[in-house]
């Protein structure tokens, strides 16, 4: 079995063009492939996504504000997820699209209105919103990438419990997860490329090396 860790923006388009590379790995692969998204937030994070948008660094108001949006759609994400893995998962894509792509401001109202668009109960979903237990799995998944070294998105963590090594190989940015996903893109090839990262062994690959590491 492969487990991925995707650390993610909830409202980023860039980080949803890799989960959608991802999902389908999932659905063309015939092994097990278990993925994890958790949407993080940090002060790095929020200056690299500030960038990305043309917005400038110095604006503290823009900081504050995207700062609590990012937060609110985490906290609402991880609600969703209370209601299954693909629950969850479809409405961070519906999430990421809208926002991200489509460009629509970030809003409770419209969190509620693409939680209903995919299919969940409404009245569990607010209720576990509010609730201490998703505010504490979202400082859980904060805890997981702070040990996992993970200081900006898209980052992935991959372990491959097919092989001997339970070491998780790093990759650290979107250029470098298409790379990996671009070059090992059949079965065989990615088990081979996470088993050689994990013996720390090389392995023919054109990707930055600084973008790739063993935890």
């Amino acid at each position: 079995m492969i487990e991925i860790y995707l650390f993610v923006n909830p409202i980023g388009k860039k980080c949803l063009s890799i989960e959608r590379r991802i999902i389908d790995l999932i659905n063309e692969y015939d092994m097990k492939i278990q993925l994890r998204l958790i949407p993080i937030m940090n002060l790095k994070t929020i200056s690299e996504f500030m960038q990305r948008i043309g917005a400038s660094d110095k604006d503290l108001q823009l900081r504050t504000e995207l700062s609590q949006e990012i937060h609110s759609a985490a906290l609402d994400v991880k609600a969703a997820h209370l209601q299954g893995k693909k629950r969850g998962r479809d409405f961070l894509v519906e999430l990421q699209k809208t926002i991200g792509e489509q460009k629509q401001p970030y809003s409770k109202k419209l969190a509620i209105q693409l939680f209903t668009k995919v299919g969940g109960d409404l009245e569990m979903f607010l209720e576990d919103r509010h609730s201490d237990f998703v505010q504490e799995a979202f400082l859980t998944d904060q805890q997981i990438a702070h040990e996992m070294e993970i200081t900006s998105h898209p980052s992935a963590v991959i372990y491959n419990y097919c092989g001997d090594c339970d070491a998780g190989v790093r990759i650290e940015g979107c250029d470098t997860i298409h790379h990996i996903l671009d070059t090992y893109n059949t079965k065989e090839s990615l088990i081979a490329f996470l088993e050689a990262q994990s013996k720390n062994a090389p392995i023919r690959q054109s990707a930055p090396d600084n973008h790739l590491s063993l935890i």
